[in-house]
Formats: structure tokens, C-alpha cells, sequence
């Protein structure tokens, strides 16, 4: 709304909608917004995809006052998750998260073994956040614990990944020290991860993986296996951050569409 008012001043007889924009919002400054910034509408996820569009032959309202805010100010977006939008719906823009990555191997704190599913987490989820904290430690339940009790309570992270520990062998305890931390579980993760891991073998029925929420962070086992991430946090990160929005209660800005 405060583009179109830039053009009626200028004057222009336009309207929302004009501009052939799906959705009109105000009280929220859609230019200064960076690509990949997501925004919450109620249930519906949106990433910012462009800012501006280039205006090869100049619109009708370019011809007409001399200007238009289209390209510079038209701004563009994926839906990330889809569903039904209102008039007067709030619209929220989510900051970047914090996240944690912990990869739980004896060998890898020794130095015996590289981290390769630690890394693929980091890249994996470069669009989702900032990677504050990562950490190799022992299969230890103590070590492990301590280490999500810093990353949720010292550095307050929104997310924090672990890697590894998550079998039905006597050092994987991953798992119970999740549990140890966590004030609520969130089991339809692990449950989708595992439905999902069930379709390719059998054999991901024998993960033991948990995640729950302390506070306001969210606690996730992953599997140990490079593979094994990847298939996992596919099918989970087009719900991380509608899950995680919702969990803090994050909005950094309000508009009304």
C-alpha cells in the first residue's frame, strides 16, 4: 500500500491490484526484505524469490505519470507451503534461525573419522540459518547432553541437529540424552523420518531417533550416515520453518494483506 500511495501522489489512479501484485500489504517494508527472507501467513509459508522486475517497454502506468515502483519495489516470492489466505490476515517476516549441529562418534572426537554428515547439515540448511555452534564429541550421554544444554541455554539456538548415535548398538545413546533435555517431544519428526527412511530399507524401523523442544529450541536426531541425512532432512525441512516460526512465536515485523 505505501508503493501505491508513492504512485498516486505522483498521480496516479491506481488501486491494489494494479500492479497485478497477488497479495497488497501494509505496514511492512517489502524492498528492504532480502531474497530468502521467509514470510507467515497464517499457516502459509512464503520465501522471498526477487526483488524488483525489470521493465522492458514500461507499463501503462510508466507511460501515463513517468515512473513506476514495480522495479524497484514489486517484490516476489515463492509458496514454500501453500493454503488460504484472508483480507486483514497478519503477515510476519521470520528472521534467520540460529542452529546448533552436534555429530556424536567416538571416532570423529578422536580425529579418526571426518565428519562428512556434520558438513552436509551445514549445507543442507544455509538457507534455513546461521551455524553458531558445531561440535564432534564422544558417544558419551553426558557429553552429549552437556553439549544441547549449552547450545539451547548458553547460546540460545532455535535448532540444534545432532548426527550420529541413533542405532541399537551400546554407544548409540543419542537418543537418551535428547530425552534427558528435552521438556516436550515432537514425534511426528522422528516418525516422518522414519516412514520416509522405511520406503528405501527396512532396516530404518531399528532407528531410535527422538527430537522435543526445550524451551524455545528444537532438538533433532539425525541419522549417521551422509545418506541418511540428506534422505531425512528432505523430508523434514519444508516444515522446519513454519515449525520453528510457530515455536517462538517469531515475528520481527508485522503487515496486514
Amino acid at each position: 500500500m505505501e508503493s501505491i500511495e508513492k504512485m498516486r501522489q505522483k498521480g496516479a489512479a491506481v488501486v491494489p491490484g494494479d500492479f497485478a501484485e497477488n497479495l497488497t500489504v501494509s505496514g511492512l517494508d517489502l524492498p528492504s526484505l532480502p531474497v530468502g527472507t521467509i514470510l507467515l501467513i497464517r499457516d502459509v509459508v512464503l520465501k522471498v524469490s526477487q526483488i524488483g522486475k525489470e521493465c522492458h517497454k514500461g507499463c501503462a502506468i510508466m507511460q501515463a505519470v513517468g515512473d513506476c515502483v514495480m522495479p524497484r519495489e514489486g517484490i516476489f516470492a515463492t509458496v514454500e507451503t501453500g493454503g488460504r489466505v484472508s483480507k486483514g490476515d497478519s503477515v510476519r517476516v521470520v528472521k534467520k534461525f540460529g542452529i546448533g549441529i552436534i555429530t556424536a562418534s567416538d571416532k570423529g572426537s578422536r580425529g579418526e573419522r571426518e565428519d562428512t554428515s556434520g558438513r552436509l547439515i551445514a549445507t543442507m540448511l544455509r538457507e534455513l540459518g546461521e551455524i553458531r555452534s558445531y561440535k564432534i564429541v564422544a558417544d558419551d550421554v553426558e557429553l552429549i547432553r552437556q553439549e544441547m544444554l549449552f547450545m539451547a541455554d548458553n547460546l540460545g539456538l532455535d535448532l540444534v541437529l545432532t548426527t550420529g548415535g541413533t542405532g541399537m548398538g551400546p554407544r548409540d545413546v543419542t537418543p537418551e540424552a535428547t530425552l534427558a533435555v528435552v521438556d516436550r517431544q515432537v514425534p511426528g519428526i522422528a516418525e516422518a523420518m522414519r516412514a520416509k527412511s522405511m520406503e528405501i530399507t527396512s532396516r530404518a524401523m531399528l532407528s531410535r531417533a527422538v527430537a522435543g523442544m526445550r524451551g524455545k529450541t528444537l532438538i533433532i536426531n539425525l541419522p549417521g550416515s551422509p545418506k541418511g541425512v540428506q534422505e531425512c532432512l528432505e523430508i523434514i525441512l519444508p516444515a522446519l520453518e513454519h515449525g520453528l516460526a510457530i515455536m517462538k512465536g517469531e515475528a520481527s515485523e508485522c503487515a496486514r494483506h
